[in-house]
């Protein structure tokens, strides 16, 4: 799409870039940039610790990344919500 059309419409084409497309910007059959969502923020293991309640019980020791990528892997299928009548 060029300039123009993006700023024609720049509402539409964010609508398109958060249902996952990702939307190439031109100029004179140049590409100027390419439009898609973002990465998700990401918390460091530092944050998450400090949001902790003070009298929790856990503990980050060998097995910690382990654990936490065992969680991950359990997880990979795609979310498939229910749907509802």
């Amino acid at each position: 799409m060029t300039e123009a059309e993006l700023a024609r419409d720049l509402h539409a084409v964010l609508e398109k870039v958060r249902q996952g497309l990702e939307v190439v910007v031109e100029q004179d059959l140049q590409q100027v940039a390419v439009l898609r969502a973002s990465d998700p923020p990401r918390r460091r293991v530092s944050e998450a610790l400090a949001l902790m309640p003070k009298d929790s019980t856990a503990t980050m020791d060998d097995g910690f990344a382990r654990d936490v990528q065992a969680a991950i892997d359990s997880h990979r299928e795609p979310l498939e919500p229910p749907a509802w009548d």
